[in-house]
């Protein structure tokens, strides 16, 4: 393998195997003299006690890499795409500032892109933004979400429709520009800086056998003891989270904790959840010209993968 680059990202769809890929590459770049340290990308794993539904690697695994930007929020505070891009770059600037290389490692599209490519936020307006919350409060997020797709039916598309938080700071930020919702987000045909960006899936043809083990993971993190885990979090304030609280797995278990579900439906809910996450973080990753395509489940992805970050060789798949 060739020098590595400044900045290293492995990224893809849910259930490709991103951590242990990365932990892989650190250890070799690490073992050529380039010290890796690994970024989280994962927008839920910023959270404290919010380990089993988020499948956050726990110390005892991280085989001595450092890891940043895990358990640095209480489930009670918000998380924002400007507060992780402050905080993302500033963590790699600092691993590079040692002279190792950050791999920035996770499936949340927007958090990864406000990081790795040009994309400057649009400001916010109070008063604005306090009308747009009490329509949301009054009216829900189904129907802020109408109002949306009649007003920028591409940025509706992109986002779900019961992500009220999201919706209204699309509906703020066409208020503000007069432009659509998509123009502030980011250019993705420009990097921030220089990366090797790595992205993982399975080809298309082998995409079912992949929904069934998303399934069985989403199933497993009941059988695992998510109920008990949520019961703690509702104890530190979950629900008064705007962000934790929607995290896939969490609201259905919290649904089953206050009897609003049984358990069963809570399980379909989720699995429901993470699959149609997993297309959406498909067609986010679909538009990323620079990326690497790699089969997740070649054989030889280590090999493979180590080319890349060394020299952006290597066998790729198709989008």
């Amino acid at each position: 393998m060739t020098e590595p680059p400044e900045l290293v990202a492995i990224v893809g769809p849910t259930g490709t195997g991103k951590s242990a890929l990365s932990l892989m590459v650190a250890e070799a770049l690490t073992a050529q003299g380039r010290a890796a340290e690994i970024v989280n990308a994962d927008a839920m794993q910023l959270y404290r006690g919010m380990d089993i539904g988020t499948a956050k690697l726990p110390p005892a695994e991280r085989r001595g890499i450092p890891h940043h930007l895990l358990d640095i929020l209480e489930v009670t505070e918000p998380s924002t795409v400007a507060d992780y891009q402050r905080d993302a770059r500033a963590a790699i600037a600092e691993i590079q500032g040692r002279g190792g290389v950050p791999i920035l490692v996770g499936g949340s599209g927007l958090y990864l892109s406000a990081v790795l490519h040009d994309f400057r936020f649009p400001g916010t307006d109070p008063e604005l933004r306090s009308r747009l919350e009490g329509d949301l409060e009054e009216s829900g997020a189904p129907a802020m979400w109408h109002r949306l797709r009649e007003r920028d039916p591409d940025a509706a598309a992109a986002i779900d429709q019961g992500n009220g938080r999201r919706v209204v700071r699309a509906l703020e930020v066409i208020e503000l520009t007069g432009r659509p919702y998509a123009a502030s987000l980011p250019d993705e045909s420009r990097l921030w800086q220089p990366a090797r960006v790595v992205l993982l899936d399975v080809p298309p043809g082998r995409r079912p056998a992949l929904k069934e083990r998303l399934a069985r993971r989403a199933r497993q993190m009941f059988d695992e003891g998510l109920l008990d885990e949520v019961r703690t979090l509702l104890d530190a304030g979950l629900e008064r989270g705007t962000t934790a609280r929607r995290a896939i797995g969490y609201a259905q278990a919290v649904d089953v904790l206050r009897g609003r579900a049984d358990l069963p439906e809570a399980v379909d809910d989720t699995v429901q959840l993470t699959l149609r996450y997993a297309r959406r973080q498909r067609s986010w990753f679909a538009r990323w010209g620079e990326a690497v395509r790699l089969d997740a489940e070649d054989p030889e992805l280590s090999r493979v993968a180590l080319d890349v970050v060394g020299d952006g060789a290597g066998r790729g798949i198709s989008p």
